[in-house]
């Protein structure tokens, strides 16, 4: 059994980290973050110390590392805001344990760099969390892609999820701390973009609001429609009557391949596969992390000058 110490516990994702330490047969025995509502840890792991300081924290696993009678965790599960990934794949490194990071791994790519040479010096790994390429849909897709290279793709992909006024008044609207909308919405799409359909040759910006962006990329095997939007009135017709909120949907001629269901154990195949030693690590991240930084930079495309796909491109 792998003991685990997790950073961001009351954050809207966490629940899924502690879900899959707990059905991979683990477990979590620290856990820390400045808001202390907190409760989900009873559902998983009710003896696990819990501190709303990461000083203390970070002490406390110090000592386990350190005291002869005591044993010491073998992975950080970091949970926290974006800009705060790198200084807590830091930490855990640096009290010898293998991190697990949400997306994005860092909002800067030279930062990875940087990871990179501290891996080396410690000894141990960063993985990150790229749940999509697990997920059954993403699997028939690169099926069907695999099954004919040659073939040139028009693909065009929207994500779409509602989110409400205070995204805006959240860390998460703050461009400094959530790398934008790309960065913190967008990233598991673009890695995912470049692990179907390879390296990045041509891309442009249309747009790029606080509430969308949209764009186009063109990949090795593919040329990508993009439509990231947080805003309501985006989704089709029907679906807040119905009670969904978000349309995730990559189409490829004439197939759609739908995201918005089946994400349930995705973050229990992540961990499975890391405690396995087939975990995503560094590297893994670098391309999605190095487009998302260029298009959250990058000037918008002149209407008169832009990467024409067809009708579609002018919504």
């Amino acid at each position: 059994m792998h003991r685990f110490a997790l950073l961001g516990a009351a954050g809207y994702v966490a629940p899924r980290h502690m879900k899959a330490i707990h059905e991979t047969g683990n477990a979590l025995v620290a856990a820390c973050d400045p808001y202390d509502g907190v409760g989900v840890l009873d559902r998983y792991f009710p003896e696990c110390r819990f501190f709303t300081e990461v000083e203390r924290f970070d002490r406390h696993l110090e000592k386990l590392r350190r005291r002869a009678d005591a044993r010491p965790v073998d992975y950080v599960s970091i949970c926290t805001p974006n800009y705060l990934h790198d200084a807590h794949c830091r930490l855990a490194l640096r009290i010898r344990a293998d991190a697990i990071c949400e997306k994005p791994l860092v909002i800067s790519p030279w930062n990875l760099d940087q990871l990179s040479q501290l891996e080396q010096e410690y000894g141990r790994r960063i993985y990150t969390v790229l749940q999509l390429r697990l997920h059954p849909e993403a699997r028939r897709l690169k099926a069907r892609v695999d099954a004919d290279p040659d073939a040139p793709l028009d693909v065009e992909l929207t994500y779409i999820t509602r989110r409400g006024q205070w995204y805006h008044q959240s860390w998460k609207g703050d461009p400094e701390k959530s790398g934008t909308l790309a960065m913190n919405i967008g990233i598991h799409f673009f890695d995912l973009l470049l692990w179907l359909f390879g390296p990045v040759t041509r891309s442009e910006v249309h747009l790029r609001e606080g509430d969308r962006m949209r764009g186009v990329l063109e990949l090795g095997r593919a040329r990508v429609r993009w439509l990231l939007s947080i805003r309501a009135h985006d989704l089709p017709d029907g679906y807040l009557e119905s009670g969904r909120h978000a349309h995730r949907k990559l189409v490829l001629g004439d197939d759609a391949f739908d995201f918005s269901a089946g994400f349930d154990d995705l973050h229990t195949r992540s961990y499975a596969e890391v405690l396995a030693g087939r975990g995503f690590g560094i590297e893994d991240a670098r391309p999605s992390v190095e487009l998302v930084h260029r298009l959250r930079t990058a000037d918008i495309a002149p209407a008169t000058r832009r990467l024409s796909f067809g009708p579609a491109d002018a919504r």
